[in-house]
């Protein structure tokens, strides 16, 4: 039997085992990555969530013992046969979610995701022929060597096939309100994208509030309004909202809060990241008042 067939376990077994370890610390996030997806119904995707957590926990206890590994591999197979697919299905209708993969990461689903995901998938077979392979150090740094080379191929090819975040400077945002309308007359508007599930954007917000002394300030969010304006906890009743199930995806926003400064019929002035004063400093820097 080969070390790479006898190492295939171990790596699965690592990588389900932090995934699941990661999500854990909060499952609810996890849920609402589920819900992204929109596959499943909205309350059944704390459930599925669970059902997954649980099936990776399971899967990387199974893979370790020899007696155990088929066992494992296969239900590690359903896991990732299930991730890939969901992860087509999502870019397929031209979503742009966080995969959900790893707590923390805002990994967005795009080639990067699905080749780790197949690779991940494709590992599941050589640990499914395991099943006689007592453990060995060498085992150990082989794995290291394998996820080493899963994870930086993803890696590489996200950064080659990933277009640049944000809308493009002298277009036009695309939302669901005109923005003439959104603007009350104003000569230059600042819309900030945020998220309920966000918490660096209440933080911001007061940051937010303070560059509207120069320029009409808007929030943008996929969310509903309804659940924005909760979440922001009535700090922003005075503050238009326009909000759109596809308003980040249509606007190629990678994570919220982001800024961007347009005139007022919305041609985009400058545009970045906002998740500390001094990024949205930045931003504001670039357009001249």
């Amino acid at each position: 039997m080969t070390i790479l067939v006898a190492s295939a376990p171990l790596a699965l077994a690592a990588v389900l085992a932090f995934a699941a370890l990661g999500k854990l610390w909060d499952v609810a996030a996890f849920a609402k990555s589920v819900a992204g997806y929109e596959i499943v119904p909205p309350r059944a995707a704390l459930p599925v969530a669970c059902l997954v957590l649980g099936a990776e926990l399971v899967s990387a206890v199974l893979l370790v013992p020899p007696g155990t590994r088929l066992w494992g591999a296969g239900l590690a197979f359903v896991l990732f046969a299930s991730f890939l697919t969901g992860m087509a299905s999502a870019l397929a209708r031209g979503m742009r979610v966080d995969c959900g993969c790893f707590a923390g990461t805002h990994d967005v689903i795009g080639p990067g995701t699905l080749v780790r995901t197949g690779l991940l998938l494709a590992l599941t077979v050589p640990a499914a022929l395991a099943t006689k392979a007592a453990f060995r150090p060498v085992h150990l740094a082989v794995a290291v060597l394998v996820l080493a080379v899963v994870f930086g191929l993803s890696t590489l090819l996200r950064r080659w096939t990933t277009r640049p975040a944000g809308p493009r400077t002298g277009g036009k945002l695309d939302l669901p309100a005109p923005v003439g309308e959104l603007g009350g007359g104003a000569d230059l508007l600042l819309f900030a994208f945020v998220s309920p599930d966000c918490g660096l954007c209440r933080r911001m917000l007061p940051e937010f509030r303070s560059a509207a002394e120069r320029f009409r300030l808007v929030l943008v969010s996929a969310a509903s309004e309804a659940d924005l304006r909760e979440h922001l906890a009535g700090q922003s009743e005075d503050l238009p909202v326009v909000t759109g199930p596809r308003v980040f995806e249509a606007n190629n926003i990678p994570w919220p809060p982001y800024a961007a400064i347009t005139s007022g019929t919305g041609t985009v002035l400058a545009h970045g990241g906002a998740s500390s004063p001094e990024q949205l400093h930045a931003v504001l820097a670039g357009v001249r008042s």
